[in-house]
């Protein structure tokens, strides 16, 4: 699936249309409580769900496990797909400068912990931690990702 594709938009703009994926991971904290990773990414004020692009060859699922592996550096098993949110933004192109238009689509998927250390994220993000699913509903900056969080509630009985 290619995560990204060119085309032109109305007046010429240049509109783009990419797919991610990512996860929501989970595990049973202290007193059986629900608890989530939240991941930070560098220059920004703002708890989310660890996500990124799905790459040339790569299927959404590969690139669920992937991204949720680099953004966190534990290992995750894939439980079951979550939802998907969709939304567009603009911005201007690295390249040219160019405003471009921004068509995104995010595949996510429960996944349970299996092991390692938050500490051996990748550069992108600033801070991994594990919050109380409670918490967590709080600190996300999206209300998409908040919806997200609610059905994984839901599906785990909390």
């Amino acid at each position: 699936m290619a995560a990204r594709r060119k085309s032109s938009g109305k007046g010429g703009r240049a509109v783009r249309r990419e797919v991610s994926a990512g996860g929501l991971i989970w595990r049973r904290g202290p007193g059986g409580v629900v608890q989530v990773v939240l991941v930070r990414p560098v220059g920004r004020d703002s708890w989310v769900l660890p996500k990124g692009h799905v790459e040339p060859g790569e299927t959404v699922t590969e690139a669920a496990l992937r991204e949720a592996r680099e953004e966190t550096g534990i290992e995750v098993s894939l439980s079951e797909p979550l939802g998907e949110v969709s939304y567009v933004f603009s911005q201007r192109e690295r390249d040219d400068g160019k405003p471009i238009t921004i068509f995104k689509r995010v595949h996510f998927y429960l996944m349970g912990y299996e092991g390692g250390a938050l500490s051996d994220h990748d550069n992108e993000i600033a801070e991994a931690q594990w919050i109380d699913l409670s918490e967590a509903l709080h600190l996300v900056t999206h209300d998409t990702e908040r919806e997200l969080l609610s059905r994984a509630r839901q599906i785990l009985g909390e």
